[in-house]
């Protein structure tokens, strides 16, 4: 069974930074595309970055996290990263990472991911 474990998250002021990592088993690894989404209270999951599987070479930012956040993965550890920084409090949610193994192109929804870690705390304040 497929299992993906976040970790990395807390709480830190605005500017700060923060690496969030998500370890993945159960599944080939390579052959998924990652992704990162967040909820803050009371809003929708939102997509966050993508990263594909091996053979896709793409990667790919919501336009609110362009420039401060870098999405990487280590297929040899089966873990993907979030390095966060310049955080401002408007970050603040629960991050989630996903596994999409249909590879079909719609990494930025929600839809399109078979698997779910069960999400981090991040807390970013003023």
């Amino acid at each position: 069974q497929a299992q993906l474990v976040e970790s990395g998250g807390g709480s830190v002021q605005a500017g700060g930074s923060l690496r969030l990592s998500c370890a993945a088993s159960g599944l080939t690894f390579m052959a998924y595309t990652m992704g990162w989404f967040r909820q803050a209270p009371g809003k929708e999951r939102e997509f966050v970055a993508a990263i594909s599987w091996s053979g896709g070479g793409f990667i790919y930012y919501a336009d609110s996290v362009k420039g401060r956040f870098t999405i990487s993965r280590d297929n040899a550890k089966n873990t993907v990263y979030l390095q966060m920084n310049s955080l401002k409090p408007e970050d603040t949610a629960v991050y989630y990472c996903a596994a999409d193994g249909r590879n079909s192109g719609g990494y930025s929804s929600k839809s399109e991911y078979d698997y779910w870690g069960q999400g981090t705390q991040v807390t970013v304040s003023s």
